[in-house]
């Protein structure tokens, strides 16, 4: 096979809209792993939402990724390999600032999500990603410093056409320590510099020690992009951003089982990768 190791982003890339993973994706993702490649979910989600869909697909064992790449948990073992968070100096002036900004925030540690409102859009997230927020009652910044909380994420949900500006003012207002990106239309998303999926794939590759040129991946959306970077194997759905099919081989939708066609085409043929931006 031409990579050994496939990191696969999870929304928007394996799953569909409604949900689900259809059969033939999971067929193809099994029949990966009989013939030795290591297959594994890289998501902005938090370990507790990642790891029911993750033994869907019949993993069960190894690393799954969540946080952008922040957190490594070994589902066999049942531990936390790697993490990742704010120095709580860093973390309580950025949630303040969102604070005053009077925008909906999620903070999270590795296994807990605390949030400052509940409405609608928390309640489709909690759906979505089959968590529950807790609200505390006094302010996000106040819970987080009290409770000295050792912070993995921030999160703000917003309106789809509201989420660009965000996510590029945020960006300009707060520097160099802290890494601003979006994994979805409606969420902007904080984390500590240097937290990406990029240094999944970095850790991954010493982990089972296999070159990065042999590790392919798969996304959709700006979050993903330093995953495709730093990976051999660059793959974008064709519903991803034009950031990532600048630089990534173009496969089919998360909605036509763009992964499962990436690993049968390009992996366990061995076929040479089609030329940067190639769109079937």
């Amino acid at each position: 096979m031409k990579y050994d190791l496939f990191l696969s982003d999870f929304d928007g890339t394996l799953v569909k809209a409604d949900g689900t993973i259809s059969e033939h994706t999971k067929q193809v993702i099994a029949e990966y792993r009989e013939r030795g490649g290591i297959f594994t979910i890289c998501t902005g989600r938090m370990v507790p939402s990642i790891l029911p869909r993750a033994r869907e697909l019949g993993i069960a064992s190894g690393p799954v990724i969540a946080f952008q790449g922040s957190v490594v948990y070994d589902m066999g073992e049942e531990k936390v390999l790697s993490s990742g968070h704010f120095p709580l100096q860093a973390a309580l002036p950025l949630i303040r600032l969102l604070e005053e900004e009077g925008l909906h925030i999620h903070i999270y540690t590795v296994w807990h999500l605390y949030t400052n409102l509940r409405d609608e859009m928390l309640a489709l997230y909690e759906k979505v990603c089959g968590v529950k927020g807790e609200v505390p009652q006094c302010s996000l910044s106040e819970f987080a410093a009290r409770e000295k909380l050792d912070i993995v994420k921030v999160l703000v949900m917003v309106e789809p056409e509201k989420r660009e500006a965000l996510r590029e003012r945020l960006s300009e207002r707060l520097g160099e320590e802290y890494y601003v990106t979006s994994s979805s239309d409606w969420l902007v998303e904080v984390m500590p510099a240097g937290e990406n999926k990029g240094k999944a794939v970095s850790f991954l590759s010493e982990y089972y020690h296999i070159p990065q040129e042999r590790i392919a991946a798969a996304g959709d959306q700006l979050n993903d992009l330093p995953m495709l970077e730093a990976a051999g194997g660059k793959f974008t759905v064709l519903n991803g951003v034009e950031a990532l099919k600048r630089t990534a081989t173009v496969i089919p939708s998360n909605e036509e089982d763009g992964v499962a066609y990436a690993l049968e085409r390009y992996v366990m043929k061995g076929d040479a990768q089609a030329p940067e931006g190639e769109q079937e």
